[in-house]
């Protein structure tokens, strides 16, 4: 339904077509207009020969890594199996290694996730937002047997996730949706203020009572404040690691160009102490800085998320203190009156060079832009 309602809402359908091609498997993916409950909508339908074998993560993932897809595509596609693989490994306390997938390892699944991965990259969109999820009520059977709804692997995956109310019943969020949903939502909540560019309409196969079976995918655009962007945080938690060693990747985090890096102490499993290492970025530069925590750390894997920051509107300044120019940066929004604050690399060489206090630097430069300020006040007044 993700997959049928990208294509709905505009996305290539020959790309997605040509990259799930490259994959090899016995499968071909089409796309055709159908209706559900009265609503036109697009039907993803895989055609492939039915198979028993069962696909280890591993497997799967050296599939993905000779596709022909972007790398960027390969890795949201990975991800979004890491998150089948370890909820599977959750739920059966079996290593990730030993996981084999069941349904999400047959053919029409792989395409199914991987097709998603590739149209959300070409959607182009810089952030998903979802409405609480409504995973159905009774039971489902599957490879393991009967189960209540949600299925465990769904349940595991939808952790932190709102659940809204479904009067439907019948498995109506699968293992696979909840593990696309997991993977690139960054908010569960209801429709945001924004302007309706296009919008798609995702049919699943069956006919549901009621309500009409489709996925709804909205994409627009929100206004932000002109000092507003969009960056990258990148999360790893430590707590087997020398304090020297966290200090020296921290110093070479922001040698990588990261834009902020800083820790914050958390307990860990077992009561153990640790220090979780948070770092904003441009997306460019994420490879790089993760190539820095997977070689100066322990870390097994880095959380990635993009998230919006409002800033303050900035200016360079120099100004003239009795101890020489210091530089500073102006920080202002709207109206107000801007608020100075001195560089620290400055303060550092003017109180090396003047064997004065790095603080008593620091409030000659406060003091000698409080001074101009009050003189520019002064003279426009005279004016």
């Amino acid at each position: 339904m993700t997959l049928a309602a990208l294509v709905d809402a505009g996305v290539d359908p020959r790309a997605i077509q040509d990259a799930t091609a490259s994959l090899g498997l016995p499968g071909v993916l089409k796309f055709e207009t159908v209706r559900r409950g009265g609503f036109r909508s697009t039907y993803a339908r895989v055609e492939a020969p039915e198979e028993h074998a069962h696909r280890h993560w591993r497997h799967i993932e050296e599939m993905i890594d000779r596709s022909s897809i972007t790398p960027r595509q390969k890795d949201l596609a990975k991800r979004i199996f890491l998150k089948l693989g370890e909820a599977e490994a959750r739920v059966h306390g079996v290593d990730l290694s030993k996981i084999h997938f069941h349904e999400v390892g047959a053919v029409d699944s792989i395409i199914d996730i991987v097709g998603a991965a590739v149209g959300l990259d070409l959607l182009g969109v810089d952030r998903f937002e979802a409405s609480p999820v409504p995973t159905g009520r009774g039971f489902v059977r599957a490879a393991h047997g009967r189960m209540p709804l949600p299925a465990p692997a769904t349940a595991e995956l939808l952790r932190g996730v709102p659940l809204a109310e479904s009067t439907i019943d019948g498995e109506m969020t699968t293992p696979t949706g909840a593990a696309i949903l997991s993977t690139v939502v960054e908010r569960f909540h209801a429709l945001p203020a924004m302007t309706i560019e296009a919008i798609g309409l995702g049919a699943g196969t069956r006919e549901t009572e009621g309500q009409a079976n489709i996925l709804r995918l909205f994409v627009g655009s929100v206004d932000l404040p002109a000092s507003a962007d969009r960056v990258w945080a990148l999360e790893t938690n430590l707590d087997d690691l020398p304090g020297e060693l966290v200090g020296y990747t921290m110093t070479k985090l922001m040698e990588a160009g990261a834009l902020d890096a800083f820790l914050t102490p958390i307990q860990m499993k077992k009561n153990r102490p640790g220090v979780m290492v948070s770092v904003l970025c441009d997306e460019p530069r994420i490879p790089a800085l993760e190539e820095i925590l997977f070689r100066e750390t322990s870390t097994l894997g880095i959380r990635r998320y993009a998230v919006s920051r409002h800033k303050l509107r900035r200016q360079a300044v120099t100004i003239e203190t009795k101890f020489g120019p210091i530089k500073g940066k102006l920080g202002w929004v709207g109206d107000r009156p801007p608020s100075f604050s001195p560089e620290y690399d400055d303060c550092v060489r003017v109180a090396t060079a003047t064997g004065q206090p790095l603080r008593e630097v620091y409030d000659a430069a406060q003091t000698a832009y409080a001074a101009q300020t009050a003189g520019r006040t002064d003279e426009a007044r005279g004016g």
